[in-house]
């Protein structure tokens, strides 16, 4: 135990403002959050590169995150660190040059450690590699922290950082802060600057954020790696909970027309039960009509398309293609999948796209806000959803579970997953809210609402340094 204990429970803007006021130096948070990855990384395994002798030398920028310490998901490059994407393909990979993101994070004085871990190129909804091992749920160290950000879940409910980058495709933010007690925010399409090279139709689904333990924390980092530029109403810094009520809609089926388990409907119903002693005014719906399973194909067509992209490039680099074993052997089932579709695979899925897009966005045209689970599951044991495992059991597992959550990648649209109920067992259990397009400024605002009618802060994980060392 040292001095800096009680420094794991403040969210990013109180450590910012310590070192704002002079209470605290930089090098003073970097230690103490050094200490803290050292005592713990070690038995959740989030970070899967540090670099503190470069984080030093990184810590004398300016901005309201000055000094606050930071991990980047190991899909998105950061200049001089690794970029592997969770993948034995890019095993040594480091990124080189800057990215409108990265130089967004420094400008706004966050102090980047190293990488978090994620699923190979962020397939998989558990964060369980070949590359660097599984990643575990400071909840229960049985559990996964899911995917495919769970390497920054994981770091930010075990104490490590206060709050971590992430990246979403179909869930990849919202569902890890759901299993692991977090909030979840992923912003609309464009809604950010741009954070890696290229372009794909995979890539067009990702949004970037992070997750945190406060609404402040991400509501400040949204504004500050904001696009000014994109086509989409001017969100900057929303400090403040709503002040009007609103039109809800909810329900519980999934897109595959199944109900959740019995716990989690449960939570949702309690969800509506507290929008509603707020003032808002919940509609129980029929789930949105559109092409579930398709979608699900369309999703990782597209996402086999990204690797194949990859490989190609790796092959024509190197002049052979690369070993058989370089990917997972999910990875490599959903790239062969996607040849085996043929040359209009990628306009088939952006057909599907389109329509699932439209029937969802037309069913929710008259309300502000749609409710539903986060996940149609309690947070699932390691292995569940390993990478090893026969494609068609983990496209079905993963079928099951996440119901709920890709549609807002297709459509566009902001949705978050905030930390509001609790297995009997005391696992996580996240409600999911969304909004249509260019709406994060209302999300935010209820998020700030729930978070102070149901405080959340300060619950902390079994295995978390406050709970720990009793912080």
């Amino acid at each position: 135990m040292t001095k800096w204990n009680a420094l794991a429970r403040l969210d990013g803007v109180a450590q910012a403002e310590l070192v704002a006021r002079g209470e605290l130096a930089r090098e003073e948070l970097l230690d103490a959050c050094a200490e803290r990855v050292a005592a713990l990384n070690p038995l959740v395994r989030a970070v899967t590169a540090l670099d503190l002798e470069g984080a030093r030398e990184r810590a004398s920028g300016e901005g309201p995150f000055a000094g606050v310490p930071f991990l980047i998901k190991d899909v998105t490059p950061y200049p001089g660190l690794p970029w592997t994407v969770g993948s034995r393909l890019f095993a040594g990979n480091v990124a080189a040059e800057p990215t409108p993101y990265s130089a967004r994070v420094d400008a706004a004085g966050l102090v980047t450690i190293g990488k978090s871990a994620t699923s190979e190129f962020g397939l998989l909804g558990s964060t369980e590699t070949l590359l660097h091992g599984a990643t575990l749920n400071p909840w229960d160290l049985s559990c996964s922290a899911a995917g495919s950000s769970g390497g920054a879940a994981a770091a930010v409910a075990a104490g490590l950082v206060p709050f971590a980058h992430a990246s979403d495709g179909g869930g990849s933010i919202r569902i890890p802060a759901s299993v692991c007690g977090l909030f979840g925010f992923k912003p609309s399409r464009g809604r950010c600057v741009r954070a890696s090279p290229g372009a794909s139709d995979f890539g067009s689904l990702t949004s970037e954020h992070c997750v945190s333990r406060s609404v402040r924390d991400s509501a400040l980092f949204l504004a500050l790696t904001e696009d000014r530029e994109a086509p989409l109403p001017a969100l900057g810094h929303v400090r403040a909970p709503l002040d009007r009520p609103l039109r809800i809609a909810a329900w519980t089926r999934t897109d595959r027309g199944e109900e959740p388990e019995p716990a989690i409907r449960r939570a949702h119903e309690e969800a509506v039960a507290l929008c509603v002693a707020l003032g808002h005014r919940v509609e129980a719906i029929e789930a949105p009509a559109y092409d579930g399973p398709a979608l699900g194909e369309a999703f990782f067509a597209v996402a086999g398309a990204m690797v194949a992209g990859a490989l190609a490039m790796v092959t024509e680099a190197f002049g052979r293609p690369p070993a058989e074993d370089a990917l997972e052997p999910f990875t490599r089932a959903i790239v062969e999948a996607f040849v085996a579709r043929g040359p209009a695979a990628l306009a088939e899925a952006r057909e599907v796209f389109a329509a699932a897009s439209a029937a969802y966005l037309a069913a929710l045209a008259d309300y502000d806000v749609a409710l539903t689970p986060t996940l149609a599951t309690a947070p699932w044991r390691l292995g569940h959803l390993s990478p090893v495992l026969p494609a068609q059991a983990l496209l079905a597992r993963t079928a099951r579970a996440v119901g709920y959550t890709p549609i807002h990648n297709v459509a566009g649209c902001p949705a978050m997953s905030v930390p509001l109920h609790a297995t009997a067992e005391g696992m996580p259990i996240g409600a999911h809210f969304a909004a249509a397009p260019g709406a994060d400024a209302l999300l935010l605002g209820l998020a700030y609402q729930l978070e102070e009618a149901r405080p959340w802060r300060d619950r902390w994980a079994p295995w978390s340094y406050p709970a720990i060392h009793d912080a």
